[in-house]
């Protein structure tokens, strides 16, 4: 029976997602583990770890490297040699400080088997996860988190969860699952083990996004030619070698000028992707055909069904370590079946809006110039968590009493980045970048590529990208009403005039319609049920008002039930999973 048909039936199907790899540090029955490397103290498992020239460093991670050739020939080495055999023979030369060489995507452990020092590290940008939890003295760490479902506890975090209510994801180094953590962007944690426990040495950033305004003086016409200048490089860099390429294509600026570029330098076919919901749904087809037909690529069109969308929900939720209550997740899902017939490599255009002040960041700047209250802490922080209009207006009726009280009083882990000396919106791109960028998009981005065996890359979200955004003066990049004007300057000459002066729209999938005519009945049974994984946590009297869409006369509640729609299903889905 197919997956759509069984879950139409309100049964959630099993689901098996083959674990990835792990590592353990501390004293364990090695016999009780498939075990690739072992010592006393730290064991590698269901992956090969390489080692440094004198054996002193084990290196194990997910690692592209999109200077590998630089550092091959920085090492003198030939081209046979693997990413992470690049890293272990650079942290065997230089320890930490080889990170700062290192531009691409990675999360790796290195093993120190002379000082038995465990360090955990992430790229500065996100690109990819690390998560680890402790069980007594040892420590479990993986790549995905449903990896460590077998050895951390089944409560939920409660402020995790709130978090995940009010921004569609779970921000900063928690995750739904109490004591289960994620490593944070650019962060290195140095990590020992003794007979007794498990101890975190110290941790640092290598590397983080920070305003660094420099030549202020100069035009926007000059500030656009250094960030081409740039963007070439890398999304060279970022092309596949002697194959085709793949786009997702929306039609909006971001991904159209990577299309722009990767079209410009790849001597190989390039395949561009766009979606749509439907003929009486609007769409943005018209502009990502006319970018497809500037860039003659082979252009692909998936047409998505409500149907669809909620048949392989169950499937696209197994694939994401926390919930992500993004009505985008599954066509993403989607979009990689349809990409991988043609590539194995695809490009995106995530990181504009972030990087370089997109237009979500205009009511936060109109109500920073005109708002009755500007300055204070907590009000900068209660318009932030606002803006991502989710349920954080709600929580006093949609948390259950207990649950309220144990999280009212809690900060937001947004809460020391809006704060300080940096021009307001550096400070909402430092936070947008660190965390929307690297636990919603970028996570997003790689688990529902890897999913469908495609390597996702997000040439605007690179860190060199990223630095050299926060070095340009703001009024460059939000001039008066126009976002993203340094971007636009950009690419003046490589896209159509109509691409570059258009508004973005954004891809609006049409969630509200869909649980008003499609989805209501069936996510009554889901929601509402007495038996609810959600049903300890929230008022289900509430999300019945929202399902029969009363007390609102926009009837605007579909965001808000898709992502409670998103996180029962994903706590089934891991309740099945556990067993």
């Amino acid at each position: 029976m197919k997956l759509t048909a069984l879950w139409n039936k309100r049964q959630i199907p099993d689901i098996k997602v083959i674990p990835d790899w792990y590592v353990i540090l501390g004293r364990i029955d090695a016999s009780n583990y498939d075990v690739s490397y072992g010592n006393e103290d730290f064991f590698v498992v269901k992956t090969q770890a390489v080692k440094s020239h004198n054996s002193r460093f084990i290196v194990v991670g997910d690692i592209w490297l999109s200077n590998r050739f630089n550092l091959l020939q920085f090492l003198h080495l030939d081209k046979k040699y693997t990413d992470k055999e690049i890293v272990a023979y650079l942290w065997e030369a230089q320890g930490e400080e080889c990170l700062s060489l290192l531009e691409g995507m990675f999360s790796l452990c290195v093993w120190d088997n002379q000082k038995r020092y465990l360090y955990l590290v992430r790229d500065g940008v996100g690109s990819r996860t690390l998560y680890y939890t402790n069980s007594g003295n040892i420590c479990f760490i993986a790549p995905r988190l449903a990896t460590l479902l077998p050895f951390h506890s089944r409560q939920l975090d409660l402020i995790a969860l709130r978090d995940y209510l009010c921004c569609a994801f779970v921000p900063g180094e928690k995750t739904l699952w109490e004591n289960v953590k994620e490593l944070s962007t650019g962060m290195v944690l140095k990590m020992e083990s003794s007979v007794e426990l498990v101890n975190c040495i110290n941790k640092r950033f290598f590397w983080s996004a920070r305003e660094d305004i420099q030549n202020a003086e100069e035009s926007l016409i000059w500030h656009g030619k250094q960030l081409r200048q740039l963007l070439d490089r890398v999304v060279q860099e970022y092309l596949p070698v002697d194959e085709a390429v793949g786009v997702y294509l929306s039609g909006g600026l971001d991904s159209s000028c990577i299309t722009a570029l990767a079209a410009k330098f790849h001597n190989h076919p390039v395949h561009t992707y766009s979606i749509h919901f439907g003929e009486k749904c609007p769409n943005e087809l018209e502009f990502s055909g006319l970018v497809a037909q500037h860039c003659k690529t082979q252009h692909h069109i998936l047409e998505i069904t409500p149907d669809e969308m909620w048949g392989q929900l169950p499937l696209t939720m197994s694939y994401l370590d926390d919930p992500i209550g993004d009505p985008l997740t599954v066509p993403n899902y989607l979009l990689g079946k349809i990409a991988r017939e043609n590539a194995s490599v695809i490009l995106n255009g995530e990181g504009g809006d972030p990087c370089f002040g997109g237009p979500k960041n205009q009511p936060m700047l109109l109500n920073r110039l005109y708002g009755e209250v500007k300055n204070t802490e907590e009000s900068l922080v209660t318009n932030y968590v606002n803006s991502f209009k989710k349920c954080s207006a709600y929580l006093p009726q949609l948390l259950k009493p207990d649950v309220l009280k144990e999280v009212k009083e809690q900060d937001f882990v947004f809460a020391d980045y809006l704060y300080g000396e940096e021009k307001y919106l550096n400070r909402l791109m430092t936070i947008n970048i660190k965390f929307k960028g690297a636990d919603h998009i970028l996570t997003k981005v790689n688990n529902m590529t890897s999913a469908n065996n495609l390597s996702g890359r997000s040439p605007l979200f690179d860190r060199r990208v990223v630095e050299m955004a926060m070095q340009i003066p703001p009024q460059y990049k939000v001039a008066g009403a126009q976002e993203k004007a340094v971007l636009k300057q950009a690419v003046l000459d490589i896209l159509p005039r109509e691409i570059i002066h258009r508004p973005k729209s954004g891809m609006m999938v049409p969630v509200n319609y869909w649980f008003k005519n499609v989805f209501q009945r069936r996510a009554k049974s889901l929601l509402l049920n007495k038996n609810a994984e959600i049903a300890p946590y929230l008022n289900q009297d509430l999300i019945k008002q929202w399902l029969n869409y009363r007390g609102d006369a926009w009837r605007r509640y579909g965001v808000k039930l898709w992502l409670l729609t998103s996180l029962e299903i994903w706590l089934q889905v891991q309740k099945k999973e556990r067993g």
